[in-house]
C-alpha cells in the first residue's frame, strides 16, 4: 500500500497550501475521504475539531471613517430634507394666495368692465342715487317730516363703514316700512 502525501492546511481558513492548491476542502475524518474515493489524511485528534471562538468585530480604520462620513452625510440630507419640507409648505401657501388674489383681480376687472358700459352706468344711477332720465318722472316715499322712507340717496360701499355696519338689515326695514304702512298719516307713534 502506497503512503498518500501530507497536505499542509492553512492554519486560517482551513484551506489547502502548497503546490498544486485545490479549492476543494480536505477530508478530516476517514470515513468521509473513504465515500469520496480520497486518500486518508492523518490528522491528529486535537487538531481535528478546532475549538470555536465566538465572533469578534473589530473596527479598522477604514470601517470607522466609512461610518463617520456616512453619518455627516446623514446628517447633512437630513438638514436639506427639512428645509425642503418647509420650502415646499411656504411654496403651496403663496400659491393659494396668489391664486386667491388673481381671482379678485378678475372679479374687479370685469366690474370694471361693466362700468364702461352706459346702460350699467344708469342702472346704477336709478337703483343707487334714484336719478331719472329728463324725460321721466320720479317719485319718493316721505313720511310727515318731508324724509325719505325708502331707498337713499348714498352708494352703497362708499362712506363710514361703522355707519354700514349699524343700518338695519333688509328685514327690519321691511317690517318698519310694513308697521308704517298700517299707521294713519295724523297717529304718533
Amino acid at each position: 500500500m502506497r503512503k498518500a502525501p501530507l497536505v499542509r492546511e492553512n492554519r486560517h481558513n482551513r484551506q489547502p497550501s502548497g503546490r498544486g492548491r485545490s479549492s476543494k476542502r480536505t477530508p478530516t475524518s476517514p470515513s468521509a475521504a473513504a465515500k469520496k474515493g480520497g486518500a486518508v489524511v492523518p490528522v491528529p485528534e486535537s487538531a481535528a475539531r478546532p475549538a470555536r471562538r465566538p465572533r469578534r468585530f473589530d473596527f479598522t480604520a477604514r470601517a470607522l471613517i466609512a461610518i463617520v462620513v456616512l453619518a455627516v452625510v446623514m446628517i447633512s440630507f437630513a438638514n436639506s430634507l427639512r428645509v425642503w419640507y418647509i420650502q415646499s409648505g411656504d411654496l403651496a401657501t403663496a400659491d393659494a394666495a396668489i391664486a386667491a388674489r388673481s381671482e379678485r383681480v378678475t372679479e374687479l376687472q370685469d366690474e370694471l368692465a361693466r362700468w364702461d358700459d352706459s346702460a350699467y352706468v344708469k342702472a346704477q344711477a336709478r337703483a343707487r342715487l334714484g336719478w331719472v332720465m329728463p324725460s321721466e318722472v320720479g317719485y319718493r316715499v316721505v313720511d310727515e317730516h318731508g324724509q325719505v322712507l325708502s331707498g337713499s340717496n348714498e352708494i352703497e360701499g362708499v362712506g363710514n363703514p361703522q355707519g354700514n355696519q349699524l343700518e338695519a338689515q333688509w328685514w327690519d326695514r321691511l317690517a318698519s316700512s310694513m308697521k308704517n304702512a298700517d299707521t294713519p298719516m295724523g297717529v304718533n307713534r
